[in-house]
């Protein structure tokens, strides 16, 4: 139950005076829906209306709070003109301008003859100073009320600045004050104020140096959020380990004929790896694990060989991928190997219907299928399994901590695998798999061939298809990736159709298209004619950016390379160099550069290691955007910045392991000041982990 003293701030935005239902949808749809998501909406910006000079002396295109006398209205001839306010100090007039204006309204504010204070931007229109829709008009009264900063915030729609402020001042006065949570002498030592002033003086900056991520109300703020976050984490992590596991000990014989099977040595990593999962299945804790390890570094066989220890033990496992397009191409590596030791596969996504479904959920049920490949069908409500006991999810930054534990629910203490190709920096290893054990896999199988990357503007695209040309009369095969159109899947799709065309003028019917518009089965046709036949040119959006493995495709041409990511265009150039031939990205950019673009592509140029990749990557764009995380299961935090934050990481980390430690259900004090922490930041789930919670 969430504690009572932060009910206020649980009320809905549309419980603020002035805050009616059009204004509380806007408000809503910017910050959230509770009074407590207008406190982490910071302030982005400042207008500082301290500046009061004369007249004479106000700086044009600068702020300025004028003390005047009102000297007279001019009304135009017609409402399309602006009306016109005359006002004067003993150095000289200023006009006041207004559009579409209320005369009754501007007469009863600006009475002639009265001395007014008005605040704005003021401008010069040939000889004339002017101020055009001052922000505030007051009394000498006000004077002193109008000299002030006024904080900026980020805007959605619809909403103004005046409005949104007021609701977040409203807000801020159903603050509470609240217990200390945060380590007393930590919070010292940092200078910082308790947490109400803290937030308070983040939504009232008086300088430039106060937005700033390292202005110590910002890290107070920052540090309480990742507080919330590592405590919570660490209480979900207890209790999936509280949860006994079963100790799963395989024979070996499967793995042996496996490893057997396969055309080339296990590198040294993929041993280490399997040691420590093997290790994990066989204590009687539950594994929850994640495999780390770059573009074309092994973990599919090494997931593979982890669900043999549980088919060696008699039991089933399965292996979840996002796409169904990753999902087959994982199917497509496993099943020839399985089949080799006598197993039986089934696959599970969303276009299994009719007879072939039926007989996979009767194989899973029956025990007659150890294995199962596919997507989040395979936890659907009617799936059921005779004996599940290891579960590997592929790209876990595409799911949630949520789906991961369905999944895990489908049978009796399942052990856990989840496996990334996107190197992840190690302060986002913190916040999104703080509940793991990892294995990294540093380096490439053996026979891989390194990739020449080069960048050319793209004035040069004739060359680009020259060289494609080249390529193709060796018999090889080419990805030819199109850009990312900001936030529109249609455009994305136009500009993938438009070059799939000119590419057929050139090549013909070797020419194919996929993009996300197009079903399942036509993406599946086109990706087996690239993998296998007629299709040499595979002209795509970034679908094909995880898990396509076609040994012959040995270029890569990336247009706007500048606007892809850095993690992203790691990912697409680890699709090629799959074979022993030499291969090629290039990566197509248009002039002129912005300097992130710029040092985009000089990193790609310079470096293959994803690990060194995924931490310039965090440096240039922040962690929000790095993995994608509009639709995944990363954390999206409101007040720490993964990258000005790195220090409160660790901090926040290790006070947290030391508090749980100590107070293991949290009921000393300072124990019930974290619980209401965790519910300040809703992470309730968390909280119902704690005995008495």
């Amino acid at each position: 139950m969430r504690p009572e003293i932060l009910f206020p701030l649980f009320k809905p935005v549309t419980a603020l005076k002035g805050v009616g239902p059009r204004i509380g949808t806007l408000i809503e749809k910017l910050t959230g829906a509770h009074l407590v998501n207008l406190l982490w909406h910071l302030p982005s910006g400042l207008i500082d209306r301290r500046h009061a000079p004369k007249i004479a002396d106000a700086h044009t295109g600068a702020v300025a709070t004028i003390t005047l006398r009102v000297m007279q209205h001019r009304k135009p001839p017609n409402k399309r003109l602006p009306y016109k306010v005359i006002c004067s100090d003993d150095t000289g007039e200023l006009t006041l301008v207004f559009f579409h204006a209320h005369e009754d309204y501007l007469t009863k504010t600006l009475p002639e003859g009265e001395v007014r204070v008005v605040s704005g931007r003021v401008e010069r229109f040939g000889a004339e100073i002017q101020m055009a829709h001052p922000d505030h008009i007051g009394t000498l009264d006000e004077l002193e009320k109008l000299k002030t900063v006024e904080p900026v915030y980020p805007l959605t729609t619809g909403l103004t600045q005046k409005v949104l402020g007021r609701a977040i001042e409203g807000a801020l006065e159903a603050v509470p004050d609240l217990d200390e949570w945060a380590d007393r002498e930590y919070v010292a030592r940092n200078g910082w104020q308790p947490w109400k002033a803290a937030l308070l003086e983040a939504h009232a900056p008086d300088s430039e140096a106060a937005l700033m991520p390292d202005a110590p109300a910002r890290q107070r703020l920052a540090y309480d959020e990742l507080f919330a976050n590592q405590v919570a984490l660490a209480l979900i992590r207890r209790h999936m380990r509280a949860q006994r596991g079963r100790p799963i000990q395989g024979t070996g014989a499967l793995r042996a004929r496996i490893a057997h099977a396969l055309p080339f040595e296990l590198t040294a990593a993929q041993k280490k790896a399997l040691e420590e999962i093997s290790a994990d299945l066989t204590s009687d804790k539950r594994m929850l694990r994640l495999l780390q390890g770059d573009v074309g570094s092994g973990k599919t066989v090494v997931a593979l060989m982890a669900m043999l220890i549980a088919v060696e033990a008699g039991a089933q496992a399965v292996l979840m991928a996002p796409t169904e397009i990753l999902a087959r191409q994982h199917l497509a590596t496993i099943e020839p190997l399985a089949k080799a030791a006598g197993l039986r596969i089934v696959v599970l996504t969303g276009r299994e219907r009719g007879k072939s479904r039926t007989g996979a959920l009767e194989a899973l049920a029956s025990g007659a299928a150890q294995i199962a490949v596919g997507t989040h069908a395979l936890f659907q409500d009617d799936v059921e399994y005779k004996n599940l006991a290891v579960a590997v999810i592929d790209e876990q930054h595409r799911f949630g901590v949520h789906q991961r534990l369905t999944l895990a629910s489908k049978g009796h203490a399942v052990d856990v695998l989840v496996m990334t190709a996107t190197p992840i920096p190690r302060t986002l290893m913190l916040t999104a798999y703080g509940d793991m054990d990892v294995s990294r896999l540093m380096e490439k199988p053996p026979g891989r061939q390194p990739v020449k990357t080069v960048t050319i503007p793209l004035n040069r695209l004739n060359e680009v298809t020259q060289a494609i040309g080249r390529a193709l009369n060796k018999g090889e095969k080419v990805y030819w990736v199109c850009p990312l159109v900001e936030e529109s899947d249609s455009l994305d799709v136009a500009a993938v159709e438009a070059r799939h065309a000119h590419l057929q003028q050139m090549f013909g019917e070797r020419v194919g298209v996929v993009h996300g518009r197009m079903k399942g089965a036509e993406k599946d046709k086109v990706m087996a004619a690239f993998a296998t036949g007629g299709v040499d040119i595979l002209v795509a959006t970034t679908v094909i950016e995880v898990g396509v493995d076609v040994p012959d495709a040995t270029v890569m041409v990336v247009e706007h390379a500048e606007r892809f990511g850095l993690a992203q265009l790691h990912q697409l150039r680890g699709r090629i160099g799959r074979g022993d031939k030499a291969s090629s990205c290039l990566l197509l950019y248009a002039q002129p550069l912005t300097e992130t673009a710029h040092k985009r592509l000089e990193v790609m140029r310079d470096t293959d290691d994803g690990f060194v990749i995924a931490e310039e990557d965090l440096k240039l764009r922040g962690a929000g955007e790095l993995l994608g995380t509009r639709q995944s299961g990363m954390p999206t935090f409101l007040l720490a910045d993964l990258q000005a934050h790195v220090e409160l990481f660790g901090a926040a980390r290790d006070d947290a392991s030391l508090l749980l430690e100590r107070d293991s259900e949290l009921e000393s004090p300072r124990g019930q000041a974290v619980r209401t922490l965790l519910y300040l930041f809703e992470r309730d789930a968390a909280v119902r982990y704690l005995r008495s919670g």
